[in-house]
C-alpha cells in the first residue's frame, strides 16, 4: 500500500535506483533481513551515483584519446615501465601535487598514455581537463577576445590534474612563454599537470625567447615532475592499426 509513496519520496530525494530497486526487489531478496535489504539498496544507490560522477568528469576532461590503463601494450618493443604506469595510474601523484612528463617520438603512445592517466584520475573522483597546445591558446586568445581571461585562467587553476598535449612542438612567441609561466605559477604546489611532448623537456628551455620567463617556468614544472621517456622502437598507431586489420579478418571468417 505504501510501496509507490514511498518510491516517489526516493525520487524526489534523488535517490532513483533505491526506488527502483525498492519497487523491483531481486529475486530472493524477501529472505533477507530489514538491514540487509536496506544495505542493499544503499550499496545500489552509492555505486549508481558514483558511476554518474565518474562519467561527469570523464565528459568534463574531454580527454583527446578514449584510452584505459588496462589496454596499455607492454610488448617488449615499446620499452613501458609497468611499474611507473601503475604508480601513474593510482594517481598518488595528484594527492602530492606532482607533475609528470612525458616525453616520445611520435606514435610512441604518449598521448594515449597521458588520457589513460587522466581516465584514471577521473574514476579516482579528481577533476581533469584536457587541452592540446594549439587548442590551449586558441582558447586563451578568445578568452582575452571576450574580457574572460582571468575567469579562463581561474579555471585552468582549479582542475586536479591538467594535461597539455602537444606542447613545445616550436618555439613559442613572448606571449605564449607568458601564458605557460602564469599556468605554471597558478598551478605550482596546488594541483597536478602532465606535460606530453615529443621533445625532450631537457630542449624546451631553447624554445621560450626570453631566459628569466625560461628559467621561472622550467623551475616550476621540472623539479617536482615524474619524468616518462618513452623509448618505442615501434608506432603505437601501427600497433592500433594492426590490431584493428586482425579483428576484421576475424570477424570476415566467422561471417
Amino acid at each position: 500500500m505504501l510501496r509507490n509513496p514511498t518510491a516517489d519520496k526516493l525520487r524526489d530525494m534523488r535517490l532513483k535506483t533505491m526506488a527502483e530497486t525498492f519497487l523491483n526487489p531481486e529475486p530472493g531478496s524477501d529472505a533477507l533481513s530489514f538491514e540487509d535489504r536496506f544495505a542493499l539498496m544503499v550499496e545500489k544507490e552509492w555505486y549508481a551515483k558514483n558511476d554518474s560522477r565518474i562519467a561527469r568528469f570523464v565528459s568534463r576532461a574531454g580527454l583527446g584519446i578514449q584510452a584505459s590503463l588496462e589496454d596499455i601494450d607492454y610488448s617488449k618493443e615499446r620499452n613501458i615501465s609497468r611499474k611507473d604506469v601503475a604508480t601513474l595510474g593510482s594517481c598518488v601523484f595528484i594527492q602530492q601535487r606532482l607533475n609528470v612528463i612525458i616525453s616520445g617520438k611520435t606514435g610512441s603512445g604518449k598521448s594515449y598514455l597521458a588520457c589513460a592517466i587522466g581516465d584514471a584520475a577521473c574514476r579516482h573522483n579528481y577533476s581533469c581537463k584536457y587541452y592540446r597546445q594549439p587548442n590551449l591558446f586558441a582558447e586563451i586568445a578568445m578568452s582575452r577576445l571576450e574580457n574572460r581571461y582571468v575567469r579562463f585562467m581561474d579555471s585552468l587553476r582549479k582542475v586536479r590534474l591538467l594535461i597539455l598535449d602537444d606542447i613545445a612542438l616550436k618555439p613559442y612567441s613572448h606571449e605564449e612563454a607568458r601564458d605557460l609561466l602564469e599556468i605554471a605559477e597558478l598551478r605550482y604546489n596546488r594541483m597536478s599537470t602532465i606535460f606530453a611532448s615529443q621533445v625532450p623537456h631537457e630542449k624546451w628551455y631553447d624554445l621560450i625567447p626570453d631566459p628569466t620567463i625560461a628559467d621561472a617556468f622550467m623551475d616550476r614544472i621540472v623539479h617536482n615532475a615524474y619524468i616518462v621517456p618513452l623509448d618505442s622502437t615501434v608506432s603505437m598507431r601501427e600497433i592500433m592499426a594492426q590490431r584493428r586489420m586482425k579483428t576484421i579478418e576475424v570477424l570476415n571468417q566467422e561471417g
